[in-house]
């Protein structure tokens, strides 16, 4: 029997390129949509993939607490190894910068923008820095990344079909 691959991977980045068949659940979401999925595959054996490893063991140890008759397996390597080996993926985007990158890029561009502007201008401008942090408090308390949002919807973060 073939395994079920789940991808745990965020949205943006299972839309990119992922394994043909694959079930999504990312990992944020691992806790909410995963047990009754899991349980629904139970004795089925299951793979779990990300981009490099790290976020599909964090899952697998997360999976043990749902009552599984078996742990599910880790992809060691996770999508990048299976490109490696050759294997094919859906692609849908040839290249794909994560979100979660742009976000941290840009909110660390516009920390260091209001730190520098509060020195070398006005010193009001570390207000700018000031709500950028407390964005990351209100993200990391409530889930929600209000930027992440925003860069979800921009034109370059939509999936277009590839030209083949």
């Amino acid at each position: 029997m073939n395994p079920v691959i789940i991808d745990v991977r965020e949205s943006d980045e299972f839309e990119a390129e992922h394994v043909e068949c694959s079930i999504h659940v990312p990992l944020s979401e691992f806790q909410k949509r995963a047990p009754a999925l899991l349980k629904t595959l139970d004795g089925r054996p299951l793979v779990l993939m990300c981009r490099s490893g790290k976020r599909a063991a964090m899952a697998a140890e997360q999976a043990l607490a749902f009552g599984l008759s078996s742990r599910p397996a880790v992809f060691e390597g996770g999508i990048l190894e299976w490109k490696r080996q050759g294997k094919p993926t859906v692609v849908t985007r040839q290249f794909h910068f994560p979100v979660m990158r742009q976000v941290q890029l840009i909110a660390g561009g516009l920390v260091v923008i209001g730190a520098l502007l509060a020195l070398r201008v006005n010193p009001a401008f570390v207000y700018l820095s000031g709500f950028v942090g407390l964005g990351f408090m209100v993200a990391g308390a409530t889930g929600f990344c209000g930027m992440a949002e925003i860069l979800t919807r921009m034109p370059w973060n939509k999936s277009q079909p590839r030209n083949s």
